[in-house]
């Protein structure tokens, strides 16, 4: 085997991990909900207008407009997301913004130690990963099962990594 197959085959990563934030109502679930709230605006304001209190028609209609902006940035969070990798050589932990903005870490799998804190009720609630002098959170947004899953199966390729 030559070096360059040998150097080839350490940094090909034998763990991966996209995390993204679920979200549990979906595009056509958002748009049947705004139609029901648009409906429901329509009649219950309707009824009002009828009976000549025209300012709670529109009143409704800034609530259906403020829930409708709570959902757009709710799902403008959703757009953030990290891919953690593990190779025998390398660490890497690519974090996107909802904005677009990304930041990369790198560490030695050797040197990085990743550290769970844990709440009796809740399960883990932070998730860190240090090495060479630095701290960086992951997986904030997922949810206790999917924490715990995640933290499993990261301990488990990161021991991996430093046992080859």
């Amino acid at each position: 085997m030559s070096e360059t197959n040998a150097t080839f085959q350490a940094d090909e990563p034998f763990f991966q991990a996209l995390l993204t934030p679920h979200r549990s109502l979906g595009r056509t679930g958002f748009a049947i909900l705004m139609g029901a709230l648009l409906f429901g605006w329509m009649v219950t304001g309707a009824i009002f207008l009828a009976h000549g209190a025209w300012p709670v028609f529109g009143f409704f209609g800034l609530d259906v407009v403020a829930v409708y902006i709570a959902f757009r940035v709710n799902y403008r969070a959703a757009r953030a997301r990290e891919e953690v990798s593990v190779s025998r050589t390398s660490l890497d932990i690519r974090k996107t913004a909802p904005s677009g903005k990304s930041e990369a870490h790198r560490f030695n799998p050797f040197w990085a130690r990743f550290s769970v804190s844990r709440h009796a009720e809740i399960g883990i609630t932070r998730m860190i990963v240090e090495g060479q002098g630095k701290q960086v959170p992951i997986g904030g947004f997922l949810n206790p099962d999917d924490r715990e899953s995640f933290a499993t199966a990261f301990s488990r390729a990161l021991a991996s990594a430093k046992a080859r």
